[in-house]
């Protein structure tokens, strides 16, 4: 469904996990953001780009490597891709190809593009690093922690800033990669805020926000959720408060355990 629209920037979530695909149309090009989750979700958004191109270059941004994020890079053969240096390095694609293929299996999908992992066209490597297309800039920085390749992208002069896995209203940080590098891309939020002219965040997952208290609230409770259960870790104290206010406890619980399991891991290395 579509979550908000106007002429230049629609974002669309799906009914799986509150997933984020964006699409935003400036006079110069067309970027689609981790197109996803379900064939007929996908088809919506080849539907609607067909209706806005009028031959624009179209842009397929991936913000990282989480296979629901990329399966529908088949479906846009004709995009340039830009992702991290990092996104484009991994040695496991096949094995986050399989992902999906083992998704697609387990609930009897059938997909009418194929299924790859993406190639890079554009390599972010840097904080601050910047992509002119016309009069529309692009800037980018490393947002690790959640993986090791995300990334923010800013979006000007329209003020988008697209969080990836981040920020977001229904989850706390899943860290797949390092608690540290996930405070460490939290304390990026300050900077952009006050760099950046910012009327739209959008996370991966959940609800864009035009409130900037709602996105400072958002990377606090984030902080709050990583260095509290730092804490129960270091003195051995039931952690489990810290997911009472989110939805669907059955799944997160698991997410929130992995994590818990994670950050022991680290602790062993400080």
């Amino acid at each position: 469904m579509r979550q908000f629209h106007n002429e230049q920037l629609t974002v669309y979530m799906s009914q799986l996990f509150k997933t984020t695909s964006t699409v935003i149309a400036t006079a110069d090009c067309i970027i689609l953001v981790d197109p996803t989750w379900l064939p007929a979700e996908i088809a919506t958004i080849q539907a609607d780009i067909a209706k806005i191109r009028n031959d624009r270059p179209l842009y397929l941004l991936f913000t990282h490597s989480d296979w629901d994020h990329i399966l529908g890079y088949g479906a846009f053969p004709e995009a340039k891709v830009i992702a991290s240096e990092a996104f484009q390095q991994r040695t496991d694609k096949e094995q986050i190809v399989e992902q999906i293929r083992t998704f697609d299996d387990n609930y009897y999908i059938d997909r009418a593009y194929p299924l790859h992992y993406p190639t890079v066209d554009i390599e972010i490597t840097e904080d601050g690093q910047t992509l002119t297309i016309g009069a529309t800039k692009l800037t980018f920085y490393l947002a690790k922690g959640h993986t090791n390749d995300g990334l923010f992208t800013i979006v000007e002069p329209l003020g988008i800033w697209i969080a990836g896995d981040y920020l977001s209203d229904v989850e706390f940080p899943y860290i797949y990669d390092s608690s540290y590098a996930y405070e460490d891309t939290l304390g990026k939020v300050n900077h952009i805020l006050q760099r950046h002219t910012i009327h739209y965040l959008i996370p991966g997952h959940g609800h864009m926000t035009m409130d900037k208290a709602e996105m400072t609230k958002r990377q606090q409770d984030a902080l709050a959720y990583i260095q509290q259960l730092r804490q129960c870790i270091l003195q051995q104290k039931e952690s489990d408060y810290l997911i009472t206010n989110y939805a669907y406890p059955r799944n997160m619980r698991a997410f929130h355990q992995a994590n818990i399991r994670l950050m022991e891991e680290e602790q062993k290395t400080v």
